[in-house]
């Protein structure tokens, strides 16, 4: 019997030897927004050991995403901005290191980046002159004197805030005949049976915008004398002259305007026509 015994027992499979594993390392929590370069250099600095290659880190990232209930990147939209900026991933890197130290350098990096972030304005200090000349409505020209000849990008300025001007007007959007809503009560109430019933108005047509050096001008037949058309050009050209690009006078209605001269209609002569 004894043999019998030993034979299985020197038979018997040895049990499996425990397979070595890799000592666990405590992940570092990490902002999901991070650039996986970032991310690697944050882990490492936070002590992890990280054997990760840049692949299998981002697929990380996204995981993480997922499980915070955040879009992938590009999935709603764009890459966020300091995706492309090394500069602001470094400062996110130092975070985890020295909080103040990166605030600092981020507070540093937008005093010099000031001008790009922050517009200067362009326009004039001095109020803009309106002057009113025999304006007809049905058929007039508007004159705008500026301080400096147009640039192009001033030109596109001034066309876009005429074309604008004129379809708002076009669909009779500046109707004074319709104006119910009383800001100062509690519920303001539209009623639509009134608004349909009220005088229609609609401007008609209007000219190319004509230039010569720092002068032009703009042909209009807005039809029906609503002020208020006229109150909403002036409005925004207050603002184009304060912020944006200074303009001397506003003359509407008269032929002829300080030294426009009907016979420049070159380039050469500092004239161009553009469509509104």
């Amino acid at each position: 019997m004894l043999p019998t015994l030993l034979g299985g027992y020197l038979t018997a499979s040895a049990p499996p030897l425990p397979t070595p594993t890799a000592t666990a390392t405590p992940t570092t929590r990490l902002p999901p927004g991070l650039r996986r370069s970032t991310r690697l250099v944050a882990r490492r600095r936070a002590g992890e050991t990280v054997h990760a290659t840049a692949a299998e880190e981002e697929e990380q990232e996204w995981k993480e995403l997922e499980e915070e209930g955040l879009p992938r990147r590009g999935q709603y939209g764009q890459q966020n901005d300091h995706d492309r900026d090394p500069e602001i991933g470094d400062i996110m890197g130092d975070y985890f290191d020295d909080p103040k130290k990166a605030q600092s350098r981020m507070e540093e990096r937008i005093k010099k980046k000031r001008h790009k972030i922050v517009q200067a304005k362009t326009g004039s200090p001095n109020p803009m002159k309106v002057v009113f000349n025999k304006f007809d409505f049905s058929n007039s020209f508007i004159w705008f004197e500026f301080y400096n000849a147009l640039l192009p990008k001033d030109v596109k300025l001034i066309c876009d805030t005429l074309r604008s001007w004129h379809i708002v007007g076009r669909l009779g959007g500046c109707n004074s005949m319709n104006m119910q809503l009383d800001l100062d009560c509690e519920r303001p109430t539209y009623d639509a049976l009134e608004a349909a019933n009220a005088t229609p108005t609609s401007f008609y047509n209007i000219g190319d915008l004509e230039i010569q050096d720092n002068l032009a001008r703009v042909w209009v037949d807005i039809g029906i004398q609503d002020p208020l058309l006229l109150d909403i050009l002036l409005n925004s050209l207050t603002t184009i002259n304060s912020d944006h690009l200074g303009i001397k006078q506003v003359r509407f209605g008269g032929s002829e305007f300080e030294s426009w001269n009907d016979s420049l209609n070159t380039e050469e002569a500092g004239y161009s026509v553009h469509k509104n």
